[in-house]
């Protein structure tokens, strides 16, 4: 083959190297999809109109996520409608239960919300969302929750403090964290696939309860904690970044060292929230 045409396959090689490199890194440089994040709230006992904005708002300041938004229910014991559809939980990568319906007793109903998590949907759950369905004869939600809680103490602020400092969801955590007021919910059983991650001493059991933990169900993955149930506790800093931390964790998008994974970081444009509401 002459030189010359040598010399012009080389550049012709060369060139198509580096296109190839460029399309390469421009598919790394894609942003990750956003989380589909669906949250369920309602019920009773609890300000759930502004909690669900907290929640939402200061995830997505956290961590890449989109939502869709759920508020239904004004009572304890209302079953919901968007629950008894079997397929509610089809095209979400979480779903956050952050509801209080401690009154409903109906073991199929409650056994169609929590299949979605066996099968793999991962779940966060917040505050009395570990009291809802306690009352049934099914365990499958506790089973899924990883504890069981029947009541709680008095109002009065809580010293949480870690008891797995390694794990990436408490990278961050104070050694103690005094919250501004609290509920402290009385853990009765812990189910055997839940680790806890933090606790809160109880002034009338007079010893330590599981807040905060993480738990394995079926083929779902859950982050729980029984903190939130005022809105000035859910607004502080710690909390938030605890409970974006644990979203991430229950969906394989948080490293080792507690970050998001590439591509899972905060929008830019996510929206900020109030420090001073209460």
């Amino acid at each position: 083959m002459p030189l010359r045409r040598r010399i012009l396959f080389a550049l012709l090689a060369m060139i198509c190297i580096s296109i190839s490199d460029r399309l390469l890194l421009a598919d790394d440089d894609k942003p990750a999809n956003p989380l589909k994040a669906l949250l369920i709230t309602g019920g009773s006992s609890h300000d759930y109109p502004s909690q669900q904005q907290i929640l939402s708002e200061g995830i997505s300041r956290r961590a890449n996520v989109e939502w869709k938004i759920v508020l239904q229910g004004e009572t304890r014991d209302t079953m919901i409608e968007f629950y008894k559809n079997p397929n509610w939980a089809d095209g979400y990568d979480v779903v956050v239960h952050n509801e209080c319906f401690g009154g409903v007793q109906d073991d199929a109903f409650i056994e169609q919300i929590a299949k979605p998590h066996f099968d793999g949907v991962p779940a966060v759950t917040i505050h009395c969302s570990t009291h809802s369905y306690r009352n049934a004869k099914t365990d499958e939600w506790r089973k899924l929750l990883g504890v069981s809680s029947f009541g709680h103490e008095t109002h009065y602020p809580l010293a949480v403090k870690p008891v797995q400092h390694e794990h990436p969801i408490m990278k961050g955590f104070p050694e103690t964290w005094n919250t501004p007021n609290g509920e402290l919910y009385i853990i009765e059983k812990q189910w055997p696939n839940c680790v806890p991650l933090a606790q809160a001493y109880g002034k009338r059991t007079e010893k330590n309860h599981t807040c905060v933990w993480v738990n394995t169900y079926g083929k779902g993955r859950l982050f729980g904690t029984t903190i939130g149930h005022h809105n000035i506790t859910m607004r502080q800093e710690v909390y938030l970044d605890m409970v974006a931390r644990g979203l991430l964790w229950a969906c394989k998008k948080l490293d080792d060292d507690g970050k998001p994974l590439p591509g899972y970081e905060a929008a830019k444009s996510a929206t900020a929230i109030p420090a001073n509401s209460q």
